[in-house]
C-alpha cells in the first residue's frame, strides 16, 4: 500500500535547533565550494576543458564550483546514451521505477538543509526560500511517483462480448529538460523526474549560473539506483547545444521553464519536421508572468499590505508569480499604497549566507541587477517612487525593495515582466476596471483578489484570466499537488505543474482491441 501524499513540512526557523542545524549546512556547504564538477553522460563522468564559474551572487568573489561544459559533439553522446537507456527503461515496471523516485525523496530529506545551503550560497535565496525549494523538490518526487502508480494500468474503456479493450498509457522517448535559475533545485528536479518516472529519458540541461545544485540531484539519482543514461547532465549554453538539441530529430519533447522569448523560440525550431524525424515534438512550457493582486474597498487592508509586500518581495521578486502589479480601489488606494510604502521600507537586504537576518538576499547575476535597475529608471519616468529605488553591485547584486505608485495600467512597467524586486500601482473605480486592468497583459499566470464580497470574489473566478487565482492571500507559494500550477496565454502552454494530469504530458495512450 502506497503511504497517502502529504507535501513536505517547511522548517521553522524560530526554533533555536533548526537555526543551529542550518548553520552547520551553511558551514559544510562553505567547505565544500570551489570544486569541479563533470558533465555525466551514459553514467560516465566527462571533464571538458571549457567550465562554468559559479559565483555565490551575494559575494561575487566566491566560487561555489567550475562545471564542465557541455559542446556539440558530447550532446549527441548524450542523445545516443539517452536514446539507448530508453530501449530498457520504457519497460522497466512504473512501480519499480516510482520507488526510485520514493528512495531520492528520501535522501534528500535526510540532506535537507544541505540542499537549502547550496541554494543560498548559490542561488542568493534566503533561509525561508531556500528550505521552500528544497521542500518542494522532495514534493515533486514523491508526488509524481504516486501519480504514476494511479497511471501505469491505464483506463478502464467499454469491451463486448466479441472483443477485449485497453487503453494504456506509454512513454514518449528522449526529451530535453531546460530548467530556470529561480527554483534552482525545486523546478529543476520536477521537470526531469515527471517525464523520467513516465518512463522517458532526459538530457539535463540546468541553468548556467546554477548548475552545481542540479549536478548534486544527479548524485542523489545515482545513489537511489536509477540506471545509467537515463538521466543525462550535460551543462551548455542555448547557442552551442540548446538549439542543436531541440532541432534534433531524435528528440521527442521539450520541458521548459524561463522567459517568454526562450519559450516562444523553442517552439517555433521544434514545430519544424527534420531529416529523419517520425514524430511531432512537443513543447511543455512554463514562460513567465505579470501577476496582479487586486484589492477591493471591502478588503482586510493589513492582509492585502502583507500579501503585497511578500509576495513581490519575495526572493527578491525573482519569481515568475510575483505580484509586480498591484491594482487597488480608488477608496483604499492611499491607505494601502502608504502601508506597503512604509512595510517596504522595514525590508532588510544583503547577504543570508552567514545568518537569517535580511529579508532580501541579492539578484541573480549581474546581468539581472542591469535588467531591474534599467527598469527602475523606467519606472522614475512612468510613475512616483515611494520606497527602494537603488541597487548596489560592488559585493553583490542587492537592490531595494520598490514601489512605484500612479503607474497606468498600460505603462510598461505594468506590462513587462521585470523579475526583480519593483511592484507598481494602479487604481480603479470600481471592481469591474479592477478586473479589467488585471487582464489586461498578455500574460495570465497568478493573480490574487483581498477582498471580503463574496460576489465579487464569485466574478473573479470567472473573469480574472490566470492559471493560478487566490483569494485573500497572495499569489505566490504554490504548493505540489495542492495547487497545481501553470498559467494562460504568453505564459506558456497551461500545463500545470504538480498537478493530476502534469504526467500526460509525457506519456501517450494506446488503444488494444482484442476480437474473440
Amino acid at each position: 500500500m502506497v503511504v497517502p501524499y502529504k507535501h513536505e513540512p517547511f522548517t521553522d526557523f524560530t526554533v533555536e535547533k533548526n537555526v543551529e542545524d542550518y548553520k552547520k549546512a551553511l558551514a559544510f556547504v562553505k567547505g565544500e565550494l570551489g570544486k569541479e564538477y563533470p558533465l555525466i553522460i551514459g553514467g560516465e563522468k566527462i571533464v571538458t576543458e571549457d567550465k562554468y564559474v559559479s559565483e555565490n551572487p551575494a559575494n561575487k568573489t566566491e566560487i561555489v564550483g567550475y562545471v564542465s561544459k557541455a559542446n556539440q559533439e558530447l550532446a549527441e553522446k548524450a542523445m545516443q546514451a539517452a536514446n539507448d537507456a530508453f530501449a530498457s527503461w520504457r519497460k522497466w515496471d512504473p512501480a519499480a521505477r516510482a520507488n526510485i523516485l520514493f528512495r531520492a525523496a528520501a535522501i534528500i530529506r535526510r540532506r535537507k538543509h544541505e540542499f537549502s545551503a547550496w541554494l543560498t550560497y548559490e542561488a542568493g535565496k534566503p533561509w525561508k526560500e531556500a528550505d521552500a525549494d528544497t521542500a518542494e523538490g522532495i514534493d515533486f518526487l514523491e508526488y509524481y511517483a504516486r501519480q504514476m502508480l494511479r497511471l501505469k494500468d491505464g483506463v478502464e474503456i467499454e469491451s463486448r462480448p466479441i472483443e477485449h479493450n485497453t487503453f494504456n498509457y506509454i512513454p514518449l522517448g528522449v526529451g530535453i529538460t531546460i530548467s530556470p535559475w529561480n527554483f534552482a533545485f525545486a523546478i529543476m528536479a520536477g521537470t526531469t523526474i515527471g517525464p523520467v518516472v513516465a518512463g522517458n529519458t532526459i538530457l539535463l540541461k540546468p541553468a548556467t549560473t546554477t548548475p552545481v545544485v542540479a549536478y548534486k540531484f544527479m548524485e542523489v539519482l545515482m545513489e537511489a539506483g536509477l540506471p545509467a543514461g537515463v538521466v543525462n547532465y550535460i551543462p551548455g549554453s542555448g547557442a552551442v547545444i540548446g538549439d542543436y538539441l531541440v532541432d534534433h530529430p531524435k528528440t521527442r519533447f521539450v520541458n521548459f521553464t524561463g522567459s517568454k522569448d526562450v519559450g516562444l523560440r523553442i517552439a517555433e525550431r521544434a514545430a519544424k519536421v527534420q531529416e529523419g524525424q517520425i514524430w511531432m515534438k512537443r513543447v511543455i512550457a512554463e514562460m513567465g508572468g505579470k501577476d496582479t493582486i487586486i484589492v477591493d474597498n471591502d478588503a482586510d487592508l493589513d492582509l492585502a499590505v502583507e500579501s503585497i509586500v511578500y509576495s513581490a518581495f519575495g526572493f527578491s521578486g525573482q519569481k515568475c508569480s510575483a505580484c509586480s502589479r498591484a491594482v487597488i480601489h480608488e477608496d483604499v488606494y492611499d491607505e494601502v499604497l502608504e502601508k506597503v510604502a512604509a512595510k517596504t521600507k522595514e525590508l532588510t537586504v544583503g547577504p543570508t549566507f552567514n545568518d537569517n537576518s535580511n529579508f532580501m538576499g541579492p539578484l541573480n547575476d549581474q546581468a539581472a541587477f542591469n535588467k531591474v535597475m534599467d527598469y527602475i529608471e523606467i519606472g522614475k519616468q512612468e510613475g512616483r517612487l515611494v520606497a527602494g529605488g537603488d541597487g548596489d553591485s560592488s559585493e553583490g547584486y542587492f537592490i531595494h525593495p520598490t514601489v512605484f505608485a500612479d503607474v497606468d495600467p498600460k505603462a510598461r512597467l505594468m506590462q513587462e515582466e521585470i523579475f526583480g524586486p519593483v511592484v507598481a500601482f494602479s487604481k480603479a473605480k470600481d471592481f469591474d476596471e479592477l478586473i479589467d486592468i488585471a487582464n489586461n497583459t498578455e500574460y495570465g499566470l497568478t493573480g490574487a483578489v483581498i477582498s471580503n464580497n463574496r460576489a465579487h470574489l464569485e466574478q473573479a473566478r470567472q473573469d480574472f484570466h490566470v492559471g493560478n487565482l487566490y483569494f485573500n492571500r497572495g499569489c505566490t507559494a504554490a504548493i505540489v499537488g495542492y495547487h497545481p500550477f501553470g498559467g494562460f496565454n504568453m505564459s506558456g502552454t497551461d500545463s500545470k505543474a504538480g498537478g493530476p494530469d502534469y504526467l500526460l504530458n509525457f506519456l501517450q495512450p494506446k488503444t488494444v482491441s482484442e476480437t474473440f
